[in-house]
């Protein structure tokens, strides 16, 4: 029956069940029975010509983790139970939770008369990665045991584990109309560090702390969110400050550098120029850096995009090596004209060979099929010099021996030897850009190429779990 349905439903949406902060929460209600907000709350009644309560909705942060604590309640207990943890030796639990924040495309209504709000959309989530609990030493010294994980999301990329937490009409482009609607979100996070949460779990109340890590973002997003330049800047890297013509020349020695904090005193420096300096010199002095950051992402590498940038820029490659290009002297660039047949030539190859039709935009479907040794010798069949063939098998024979590094959830589990060959791999693969593909790579890279080739083995060493 309904009612029974409906009171089903309630106990899995957030705003059921009572919890608590120790301390309570810096300028965050201390109710718990909360449900769906809405996003633009306590701002003016319109924000620009779109009528302010339509366009965001919410759930308040702490009553959306209260809520997915509970969902996993059996989970945890199970946990405690397998690691033979009784509740007397457990102080507390440390909550790691991985924050993702992705535009939804065009949403817009096709044939409806609802209120006039942007037609794109963005939606921010949350996943609990993992659950450890703190154990009381056994020792009379007073240090503290190593905390035992109870609880590992072995899908944290399904869209079971991944909760939304905040839905908004908005462009991602947008930075003030973001800004306004993730301020408070960002807020709440901050005051959820400083706090204890205690909540009731298998019938005794406990105590969590809660470790955020933003890494569910595509390059567009941390740009966004951490105040850089638009992708196609001469920075271009958000996670070092290599220029294009640097990353080029260097392809593959870069280390992690930038940080939200750096980023934060960077964006002081330009808002006040103490130095007196021109545009050019300030900009080179915070290296990119023009808003604002307002949420602290980690370093990552996001895998899609990063297979669609790398596809699109093999997919021009083939067209290069069927025109020729390596032969020609800098000077004598092709003509539209030319580079259009060499298109349709490798397209009609590809469709014939393959079954795989053109598509107007790079998507992950084309990108997987595109990167294959089958693929490559499929376009072999169309270049003429043998020297050239072999160039271009190596070079995808490569670039298959890295990709599961980047592609898999956790790299050291799941491709241990291709992850120990990265370096290696990536190193040879960067040589090759360097000399047989110079007419192409001398003097720029693309964001994710360089990513690809410089970053990986350092992103997760940083996100091993």
């Amino acid at each position: 029956p309904l009612h029974t349905l409906r009171a089903a439903e309630k106990e899995l949406l957030p705003g059921y069940h009572p919890f608590e902060w120790q301390p309570a929460l810096k300028a965050v209600s201390s109710s718990w029975d909360v449900g769906i907000l809405d996003g633009l709350s306590g701002w003016m009644s319109s924000v620009e010509d779109v009528p302010a309560d339509t366009i965001a909705r919410r759930f308040r942060y702490d009553v959306a983790l209260v809520s997915a604590l509970k969902d996993l309640e059996e989970d945890l207990m199970e946990g405690l139970r397998e690691h033979g943890l009784d509740d007397s030796s457990v102080t507390g639990f440390n909550v790691t939770i991985k924050e993702s924040c992705d535009g939804m495309g065009d949403v817009s209504e096709k044939h409806g008369s609802g209120p006039v709000v942007p037609e794109k959309a963005v939606r921010f989530s949350f996943t609990i990665m993992s659950v450890s609990a703190q154990v009381e030493a056994e020792d009379s010294d007073g240090s503290t045991a190593a905390p035992v994980v109870i609880f590992h999301e072995m899908k944290p990329n399904s869209e079971l584990s991944c909760k939304p937490l905040c839905l908004m009409f908005v462009d991602e482009s947008d930075h003030e109309t973001l800004t306004a609607i993730l301020g408070p979100v960002v807020a709440e996070r901050n005051a959820m560090q400083e706090s204890r949460l205690i909540l009731s779990l298998g019938g005794l109340p406990r105590s969590f702390r809660f470790h955020f890590r933003g890494t569910g973002y595509d390059e567009k997003m941390v740009r966004e969110m951490e105040g850089l330049e638009a992708s196609g800047s001469t920075y271009i890297c958000t996670l070092c400050d290599s220029t294009r013509a640097e990353a080029s020349h260097n392809m593959v020695l870069h280390a992690i550098t930038r940080s939200h904090q750096e980023n934060l005193e960077r964006y002081e420096l330009w808002r006040t120029n103490p130095f007196a300096e021109s545009a050019d010199e300030l900009r080179d002095r915070v290296k990119g850096v023009s808003a604002k950051p307002f949420m602290e992402t980690q370093p990552t590498l996001d895998a899609l995009h990063c297979d669609i940038g790398n596809a699109t820029e093999f997919y021009k490659i083939f067209q290069d090596e069927i025109g020729e290009m390596h032969s020609r002297g800098a000077d004598s660039a092709p003509s539209r004209e030319e580079r259009r047949r060499w298109r349709a030539a490798l397209d009609k190859q590809l469709r014939k060979k393959l079954k795989l039709k053109p598509v107007m935009r790079m998507n992950g479907n084309y990108a997987r099929r595109l990167m294959t040794d089958e693929s490559v010798e499929v376009v072999c069949e169309l270049v003429r010099s043998e020297e050239r063939r072999q160039a271009l098998r190596e070079l995808m024979g490569l670039y298959l021996q890295m990709k599961p590094v980047w592609r898999s959830t956790w790299p050291a589990r799941e491709c241990p030897d291709q992850l120990c060959r990265y370096s290696f791999n990536s190193q040879r693969f960067a040589e090759l850009l360097s000399t047989t593909f110079k007419y192409r790579y001398d003097g720029k890279i693309t964001n994710y190429l360089h990513k690809t080739l410089a970053h990986v083995p350092e992103i997760v060493s940083a996100t091993a779990p």
